[in-house]
């Protein structure tokens, strides 16, 4: 409950349903720009079909993104903030990704997130009571392979070559090059046989 008491001093809140809920930590500029997007991909890049990519990737661009002509993201990747997306050559978004884009997301080449995975930039300091937001950017290096149900940590840099297992959670940017890492939190599992970038 929300009461005159138990606010800090200068702190500002609205209630809702009965909790308090401190003012947005986005400037006003960063949430007119997400409604723009919101109506962007709602009119223009979820109804695409799934071969258009040259189309998405120009959507994206107008939106700020940094993407290789030869980079694909699938019209059912959610994406919170377009501009602070990178992507390199054959670099992919997979469908029913989650990519929440509060600090910079850079995807190497040959990179692919796939399906229903979650690399999410942002969280909230839980030893401050105000809990408030903290952001760190992610790095995905080249030929590195998020299988299904990824979640990757603010952050976290991987390193070339790596596959992380379906369902796997990565909180540490500890992971070896060019070996295959599994569970939560990943660990290596074994390397990989081809342990460098093909020609």
């Amino acid at each position: 409950m929300d009461t005159a008491q138990s606010r800090q001093p200068g702190e500002e809140s609205r209630v809702y349903r009965g909790f308090a809920k401190k003012d947005s930590p986005h400037p006003v500029g960063n949430r007119a720009a997400r409604a723009v997007w919101s109506v962007v991909y709602a009119l223009l890049v979820r109804p695409s079909p799934r071969f258009a990519h040259k189309w998405r990737n120009w959507v994206y661009r107008l939106m700020g993104a940094r993407l290789h002509p030869t980079a694909r993201i699938y019209q059912t990747a959610r994406v919170w903030a377009p501009w602070n997306i990178t992507m390199e050559e054959g670099s992919c978004i997979g469908d029913r990704t989650d990519i929440y884009s509060v600090a910079p997301v850079t995807i190497g080449a040959h990179s692919t997130v796939s399906h229903y995975s979650f690399v999410c930039t942002a969280s909230h300091d839980f030893e401050d009571p105000g809990h408030p937001l903290t952001t760190a950017p992610i790095t995905l290096g080249r030929h590195v392979w998020l299988a299904a149900d990824v979640f990757v940590a603010p952050g976290v840099t991987i390193p070339d070559g790596v596959v992380v297992g379906a369902r796997s959670s990565v909180f540490a940017s500890d992971l070896p090059a060019w070996h295959l890492c599994a569970g939560s939190p990943a660990r290596p599992v074994r390397k990989r046989r081809h342990a460098e970038a093909p020609e």
